[in-house]
């Protein structure tokens, strides 16, 4: 996934996730990496505050890699561990939508993946302050029958919204617990007549 939308401004993306947005500026609108995006952030203390704070999407890469890191895919990785270790630096990524492709080459069709009773979800994250930018990288797990059926091999981890706190807070094993594919049933998929972004 290279491409999700969150259209909703950040007064309404901060009551939904009990957040404090001070002055950003967001209103709605696409991301695609590179890009900056509200992230909701805490202190990983059960009675820890949560803001919205601007970041862009990718973290500085390991020593041998040049481009930014958009995804957390290998958990044990040496790369990853030490911060998803850490609750502090696990954060909630708000969306109302994601993009994947589905067809056979030469022929795909951009499709968006959403959630009927949630207008407004969120993937589990990771947040980095790097010396050239605040980054973060969205976490991705198998994709779930509906996924696979569109041509999808990997999805976001979305979180279930009793499960947000626990992913920001929890100590890492309880925390890894909640990777696993969000249930088909609980989602759509639809076309729509918006810009294609190629990934």
């Amino acid at each position: 996934m290279h491409l999700y939308r969150l259209d909703a401004p950040a007064a309404e993306i901060a009551s939904r996730f009990g957040a404090w947005a001070g002055k950003d500026p967001w209103e709605k609108g696409y991301v695609t990496p590179g890009r900056p995006a509200p992230v909701i952030v805490g202190n990983g203390r059960a009675d820890g505050e949560r803001f919205l704070r601007p970041k862009l999407w990718g973290v500085p890469p390991p020593p041998r890699g040049t481009a930014p890191v958009t995804h957390v895919r290998n958990l044990s990785s040496p790369f990853w561990i030490g911060t998803l270790r850490h609750a502090e630096l696990r954060c909630l990524i708000p969306a109302t939508s994601f993009a994947l492709w589905s067809g056979p080459a030469g022929a795909r069709r951009q499709l968006w993946a959403s959630l009927p009773e949630r207008p407004i979800f969120a993937f589990a994250g990771i947040h980095r302050q790097g010396e050239d930018w605040p980054g973060f990288a969205i976490l991705t797990v198998e994709a779930n029958r509906l996924m696979r059926h569109h041509g999808a091999l990997t999805m976001p981890l979305i979180l279930r919204a009793e499960d947000e706190q626990r992913w920001m807070q929890a100590e890492w094993r309880q925390a890894a617990a909640l990777v696993r594919p969000f249930p088909g049933q609980d989602m759509a998929i639809e076309d729509r007549p918006e810009p294609q972004y190629l990934p």
